[in-house]
This record gives structure tokens, sequence and C-alpha cells, in this order.
């Protein structure tokens, strides 16, 4: 049975085998809100583009993003995907109209004088800006001493037994924040580049469905894994 690694030995782990991961987009606020409401279900790719082409066309600003038309704002969002682009052009209007209004177009700066939890309700003020994806700006910003994680690297600490999947997302996060909170060095760089890596982890071998455990750098460490590769084996002799 093999015994849980260490999260600082994951995270090693999984650098040597994916390399290091890109540079975040941006550490601003605003342009990390508007990276996720470009696009919705879709590929980081994709994402890309659409977030490259409102930067090309229209701005990343709350000013220049309440100047565009709807049409503009239409069009762009239909770039990051086919559900809902209407309503992510609205949601992009919406979070410039909240922080002109708000904060007088400075989000940034505005975070940057309150309190970490403060901060923290005021982002998700946003659509699509939820616990984890504030807690990813923050840290982002250097502002929270946090691990952002999403449900694929909440998926890979708990098949590596680091944390006990809950009976929703929204309180597995929060166990994991309480459970892994003690262990995390106090380095933002980290913090971010260990999202990064379980994320793809968790997109590219530890899948929700048919993980590909066979291949996993993490697998001496993992009991879900041992007990898949040794389950196939098993129907494969049969």
């Amino acid at each position: 049975m093999p015994s849980p690694a260490s999260l600082r030995s994951i995270v090693a782990t999984l650098r040597r085998h994916y390399g290091a991961p890109a540079r975040p987009i941006s550490r601003d606020p605003f342009k990390l809100i508007v990276w996720e409401q470009v696009a919705y279900l879709a590929t980081d790719a994709t994402r890309r583009q659409a977030f490259a082409e409102l930067r090309r066309e229209v701005g990343l600003t709350p000013a220049a993003i309440l100047e565009a038309s709807p049409a503009t704002l239409r069009k762009i969002a239909r770039l990051g995907g086919a559900i809902a682009p209407d309503l992510r052009a609205r949601r992009l209007r919406d979070s410039a109209q909240l922080t002109t209004r708000a904060w007088n177009g400075h989000l940034a700066r505005a975070l940057a004088a309150m309190p970490v939890e403060k901060a923290r309700r005021a982002l998700t003020r946003f659509a699509m800006i939820g616990e984890p994806g504030a807690d990813k700006i923050l840290a982002l910003m250097g502002r929270a001493q946090v691990l952002p994680l999403d449900s694929n690297g909440l998926r890979v600490l708990d098949r590596l037994g680091l944390i006990r999947e809950q009976a929703d997302y929204r309180t597995t996060y929060q166990h994991a924040q309480e459970t892994l909170a003690p262990q995390l060095p106090r380095k933002p760089a980290w913090l971010i580049e260990a999202h990064q890596l379980l994320r793809t982890h968790g997109q590219t071998l530890c899948r929700r469905t048919r993980p590909l455990c066979s291949e996993c750098p993490l697998l001496k460490c993992c009991v879900y894994g041992m007990n898949a590769v040794a389950a196939r084996g098993r129907v494969g002799a049969q």
C-alpha cells in the first residue's frame, strides 16, 4: 500500500514530467476576470484566441469594453465557444460597469487596499468568479496564501489521498484549503505553478473518466492508480 506523498514532492514530480507551466496571462484582476468570462467550457487555446481578439479589437480596460458595441462583444464571445455567447458578452459589459461604478475603474488599486477577505468578497460580485476564482486572482496578485484548485486539481489530490472528496465541489474546496494550509510555502509563484500543474495533470492523465494511470508519474504513491492498474491487469488476464 503506497503512502501519500507530500504536496511539495507531488508538485516537483509534475514539474519534471510536464515542464514549467506557461506564465499566467496577467496579474491584473480585471483582465483575469475578463479571461474567465470571454469563454466557457472551452479549451485553453480557444479561450486564448477569444481573449487575444478582445485585446486587439476592443481593449482590456473597463472603459474600452464599455465603449465597444454589443455586436462586437457578442462576436468575440462566440470565439470563446458556442454556449451562451450573448450572456457572456453582457457579462463583460456588466463587469466593466461594476468596476467603473464601484471602484472608479481601478480594481487592482482597490483590492490592494482591502483586507484579503473583503477583497475576496468583492471579486465574487463578478459573474463566473466564485470563491476558487477569487482565490486564484488574489494568489496571482500576491495577496492570498492559498492554493487555487479547480475540479481537476481537487480530483488529483483526492486520488493521491491528500484530501477527501466531500458532498459537493464547494465543500471539497473548503476542506482542501483547511487541510493543505499547513503545507503551503509562502511563495506566490509556487502556489500558482502548483495550481497550473495539478490542473494540467487532471486534464491529461488523471482524468475524471478513463484516467491513464499506467502512464502517471505519481503512480507509485497513488492508491487509486495502483488499484486501477491492478484491476485492469486482472481483467486482461481473464
